[in-house]
């Protein structure tokens, strides 16, 4: 039998952060049995796609994707994870050769390990402890402990702190596919982020369904925050989605006095993702958010308070059912007031099971094409807007790679997530370098390098 060194083994994932920071521990634990890593570009021996399936288009991309690997390497084991997965196993059973879905994605190693002897295997994992039909349980803390790094070419660290969603969203198919909540232990995260500094990561984002529902032991996400600015060397700290109802002053007060240096700026980013999903209230009752645009404006309204030069980006939905050419437009102005530094757009997708695929009059594709373009204008505009109140200032800059080989234009990100582009004759990757923000370039900015010490008491 061959050695776990050569075989070539590549991952693929589709959807949220989440899925990234699952398949980054995959990833770390393939890598540390041995096995060789691989660019999904290549040709490999094992294929895994961690699948999402949010929208429709979600699964066709996972779909699209093993067919073409299989297209690629007939030979191959090729294996569908994730939540399409766990959704709709036999669709995928057609396709892959392992099906396994979130309960068993945590095994994965072990199951591949069984199966490389094996061919067409076509399996769907469960949890030992549970069977069809049964109440499935939260997993034990202790065997979702990361021993290794994830293998990763970024320098930021995607790092799961929570898992699963109770919430009743009635568009929403991620309560089925993850379907119980539970949180990691903040000394098991906080162990992991310093292997992360270790090997040399500058930032982390905290990932999960629900990242505000944290909590373990007593401890809440605020309380974690805490302890891993107390704990950690980590120079950079971010946070992925909230719900407006998840944020008050006290939380916010931790972004108070987090600052390195000039050139360095804020441990904790000043960056919001907050999810808004429709401007009109009428929407959100029939979505059943959990909160009012009252509500969710209040929220903004503190934050930009509690932290200068913040920037909070949103996600936003386009042609629920029974949405009028009316509700639409005041979601419209809502955004445009709002002032969004960034919106992400999308088009209500039916997902089998959920209520919303059943509610009465369904928004046709075209019109729901047509909501989705104004809106992207509209995403597009308060973009621009908010990264021109810092033209002429100087902002410390996580720099990531090259743009492309042998360039000298490196591409990164401030902490309040304006993307930065810059020339440099020295490599600056994962090193956090101020830049002069001098105008706009591409879908970002361009920043002149400026020394530490002209950098001091700027930004």
């Amino acid at each position: 039998m061959i050695g776990n060194g050569n075989i070539r083994v590549t991952f693929y994932t589709l959807g949220c952060k989440l899925n990234q920071a699952e398949t980054d521990f995959l990833a770390g634990q393939f890598n540390a049995a041995g096995y060789h890593l691989v660019s999904p570009n290549d040709i490999a021996d094992i294929y895994i796609v961690n699948t999402c399936t949010v929208t429709h288009i979600a699964d066709r991309k996972s779909r699209h994707w093993l067919r073409l690997v299989r297209r690629k390497n007939p030979e191959a084991l090729i294996i569908a994870t994730g939540c399409y997965a766990q959704r709709a196993s036999q669709e995928l059973a057609q396709i892959a050769d392992l099906v396994i879905d979130n309960e068993g994605k945590e095994h994965l190693l072990e199951v591949v390990k069984g199966a490389r002897s094996q061919s067409n295997v076509i399996a769907r994992s469960r949890s030992p402890e549970s069977s069809e039909g049964e109440a499935k349980q939260p997993r034990s803390q202790e065997k979702t402990k990361q021993p290794h790094i994830p293998y990763n070419t970024r320098v930021r660290s995607l790092i799961k702190i929570q898992d699963g969603c109770h919430s009743p969203c009635t568009y929403c198919i991620v309560p089925r596919v993850r379907a119980y909540e539970y949180s990691l232990s903040a000394s098991q995260i906080i162990e992991e982020i310093k292997q992360k500094v270790t090997v040399g990561y500058k930032e982390v984002v905290l990932t999960g369904t629900k990242v505000g529902c944290y909590s373990h032991n007593g401890t809440d996400l605020r309380g974690l925050i805490e302890r891993i600015l107390h704990n950690t060397d980590v120079k950079r700290l971010r946070l992925s989605s909230l719900q407006p109802q998840e944020i008050s002053a006290e939380f916010l007060a931790l972004w108070q006095d987090t600052a390195l240096s000039a050139s360095e700026g804020s441990r904790l980013c000043r960056h919001f993702h907050l999810a808004l999903q429709s401007g009109s209230d009428a929407i959100l009752q029939r979505m059943k958010r959990c909160y009012s645009l009252d509500d969710y404006q209040k929220t903004v309204t503190l934050i930009r308070q509690a932290i200068p030069d913040v920037a909070i980006t949103t996600d936003v939905m386009v042609g629920f059912p029974g949405e009028s050419e009316g509700e639409f437009e005041q979601s419209f102005r809502f955004c445009r007031q709002a002032g969004f530094a960034n919106i992400h757009v999308f088009p209500f997708s039916p997902r089998p099971g959920t209520a919303a695929a059943k509610m009465p009059e369904q928004v046709r594709e075209q019109v729901k094409k047509e909501r989705a373009q104004q809106m992207l204008e509209l995403a597009r505009y308060c973009k621009y807007s908010f990264y021109a109140q810092f033209l002429g200032r100087t902002m410390p800059v996580l720099w990531e790679k090259e743009t492309n080989f042998r360039s000298g234009i490196y591409s990164g990100l401030t902490d309040n997530y304006i993307r930065v582009f810059t020339q440099s004759e020295k490599s600056l990757t994962n090193k956090i370098a101020p830049v002069k923000l001098e105008g706009f370039y591409h879908q970002g900015m361009w920043g002149e390098l400026v020394s530490e010490d002209s950098s001091q008491g700027k930004g």
